[in-house]
């Protein structure tokens, strides 16, 4: 029996915490593993709001590092005892998406996922895993593919960041966008996957990197992360003159998931910029643009899921720039809490008094 955090119902406030949850068993294809820490992931909330979908009861979680118990006959490159990163989006190698080099949009496991209950709470009855996985859990059962490999001296709370929160936002910068030395570069909100961007567009070296967030608590925070120039939304079009003599900024990363934000990113970017999308917005909150805006503006609006990231490549790339002190993991975490914390965590996510709270199992 293990310790898991259980949504039963899609608006829920408080989670079920339990210490009666099981995994399944772990086919041939498939990895057990011992999470030792789990970020508090503004995907989470927007799971148990139903922004992201789910089929309750599930277990909430999807940014988490551990250590493997059990491996199937069919696994070879990781074995018990093993330190990982949980990747919340497995690639399959045989789908259109994987033969097209595109690993972060495979659905296959995702889409099992969602009729293959990976847990059972102490009464028998099925339960499943946020976005396959549920890392607000003692013990997952992954697929394979959805465990890498790590150095055992990464601290597990810094390696769980490595699993959606790095990627997603450090990812969005240098592979989604490629920004280049020198440019100017606009971030629409400075929340955890905000800063992360603001730290990918310091490591690709952009000249000006300018956080935009309504909440003025954050922008010192956003400067120490690497962004050169603050604003409120009610400031943005005489900051964007100052910084760009009313031109537009190079790149705009949308990191907040509304329609509105991306119009915000939109109205920022320069003529023929680029506007990347990393939020994950509701089904229902549409955005459009004029057609003669789209075509004459010369804008790419991109999207970035998972931050276009192979984790099996990208994370030891974000490991050595943590070695070498171009990225800073430890400033990202607000709380290190425990399990029995978690409704509290959630609270304060919903109230926005933190970057990333990290619940770390004994």
């Amino acid at each position: 029996m293990a310790r898991a955090a259980v949504l039963h119902q899609v608006g829920d406030k408080e989670l079920d915490l339990r210490d009666d949850v099981t995994t399944v068993d772990p086919g041939p294809d498939q990895v057990k593993v011992q999470i030792k820490a789990t970020g508090v992931c503004h995907s989470d909330l927007s799971t148990m709001t139903g922004v992201l979908p789910s089929v309750p009861p599930t277990v909430i979680g999807h940014e988490g590092s551990g250590v493997v118990v059990e491996a199937g006959e069919h696994v070879t490159h990781v074995q018990p005892g093993d330190h990982v990163v949980i990747n919340w989006t497995p690639d399959c190698g045989a789908c259109p998406e994987c033969l097209r080099g595109e690993p972060y949009l495979c659905m296959t496991f995702i889409a099992q996922a969602f009729s293959d209950p990976a847990f059972r709470l102490g009464d028998g009855t099925p339960a499943f895993g946020m976005a396959g996985v549920g890392t607000w859990a003692e013990e997952v059962v992954v697929p394979r593919q959805g465990v890498i490999k790590i150095a055992e001296d990464v601290p597990f709370e810094y390696a769980a960041l490595l699993g959606c929160g790095i990627p997603t936002g450090v990812g969005a910068v240098v592979n989604t966008a490629k920004v280049k030395p020198g440019s100017k570069v606009a971030v629409v909100g400075a929340g955890g996957v905000g800063l992360s961007v603001i730290q990918g567009a310091r490591i690709a070296g952009a000249s000006t990197i300018l956080a935009i967030d309504p909440n003025e608590a954050k922008h010192p925070i956003a400067k120490r992360f690497g962004a050169t120039h603050t604003a409120t939304l009610d400031g943005l079009d005489e900051t964007k003159g100052l910084l760009t003599g009313g031109a537009g900024f190079d790149y705009t990363f949308e990191v907040v998931g509304k329609a509105a934000a991306i119009t915000t990113a939109w109205n920022a970017t320069r003529r023929g910029g680029d506007v990347i999308v990393v939020g994950a917005g509701a089904a229902d909150d549409e955005w459009s643009q004029s057609a003669f805006g789209l075509l004459f503006d010369g804008k790419a609006l991109k999207a970035s899921l998972y931050g276009g990231c192979d984790l099996k490549r990208d994370v030891p790339m974000f490991v050595d720039l943590w070695r070498a002190g171009r990225l800073d993991l430890d400033g990202l975490i607000t709380r290190r809490i425990r399990f029995e914390d978690l409704n509290d965590a959630v609270q304060a996510l919903t109230n926005g008094d933190v970057i990333r709270q990290v619940v770390l199992f004994d």
